[in-house]
């Protein structure tokens, strides 16, 4: 018998399956918080790691608290530190609040997945893997824990560690992310940051060619790539019309004589997977909430 993942994934609401943007704000700017929720992105990340200076780790535990503990218009996730860093309080002030989820940065074991269920109980959680361990191990944490909704891949840290930034190791390391979401039953996951903020067109040209390698969404910086990334993984009129037909097909053939597969028109084979596929389309094909922009 071939091996299973070790759960199911858990179902859930959005943000899992159509999460375009993922937009970073530094914890210790309470006052961006709010301005964030009104740029557009389908999730903001109030980032406790990285943005924020070590000496001001506790203002910024302090005010994501507060800010969570009030109700939102739209999914507000928690980037923590990593655990054994002052994770363990980050996640321990996270308990009570209104937070939809926690990215656990530089995760590299299953127990520290489940570490976090246990300080956070009831709480997606989306492993960041960014060291080399991390991706070597992608699948484990994938299927670690029925709390994981998610992957997430980081760049810059892995370059880092590896003294290279080259795209193609760096795509050898996101597909193996891809790979272990997709065997995991987990949602596609986001691209990493694209860290030239104001090169908006090279953040378009680079969605591109990520969705078209299998990736859904992004996590962004700035207000300003918001827009950009929505755009990219929104699919066009005809894409959707095309998806909306072919489903439609689908179902009045089964209905007929119970086909479950044929040739087009064109002679493509449309068949079960191109139903997943068709529905897919239609399932990330929803406006964009808000228009971003550089503020």
């Amino acid at each position: 018998m071939e091996d299973q993942p070790s759960r199911a994934r858990p179902d859930r609401a959005d943000p899992a399956g159509v999460t375009r943007t993922w937009l970073y704000v530094p914890g210790d700017r309470p006052d961006r918080f709010g301005k964030a929720l009104g740029c557009g992105a389908d999730v903001v990340v109030i980032d406790l790691e990285d943005a924020v200076a070590p000496g001001r780790k506790e203002t910024a535990r302090e005010a994501a608290a507060d800010f969570l503990g009030r109700a939102r218009a739209r999914p507000v996730y928690v980037r923590a530190n990593p655990l054994g860093e002052g994770g363990e309080e980050d996640l321990a002030a996270l308990r009570d609040t209104r937070v939809s989820g926690v990215r656990i940065p530089k995760c590299e074991r299953p127990a520290q997945v489940a570490e976090a269920a246990r300080l956070l109980p009831d709480v997606p959680l989306v492993p960041l893997l960014e060291t080399a361990l991390g991706i070597e191990r992608a699948y484990a944490l994938a299927t670690g824990h029925p709390r994981v909704a998610g992957l997430a891949f980081g760049a810059a840290d892995l370059a880092a560690e590896l003294g290279t930034g080259h795209r193609d190791v760096l795509d050898a390391a996101a597909y193996r992310v891809l790979l272990a979401a997709a065997a995991a039953r987990l949602p596609r996951p986001p691209m990493s940051v694209f860290p030239s903020v104001r090169d908006l067109d090279g953040l378009a040209a680079d969605c591109a060619r990520g969705r078209a390698r299998g990736f859904f969404g992004r996590s962004v910086v700035h207000p300003c790539q918001v827009p950009v990334v929505n755009a990219a993984f929104t699919p066009s009129s005809e894409d959707v019309a095309g998806a909306r037909r072919l489903v439609e097909r689908v179902e009045a053939a089964a209905k007929a004589n119970g086909s479950g597969a044929w040739l087009d028109e064109k002679g493509d084979l449309v068949d079960a997977a191109a139903l997943r596929q068709a529905r897919a389309v239609l399932n990330a094909a929803r406006p964009s909430t808000g228009s971003g922009g550089c503020g």
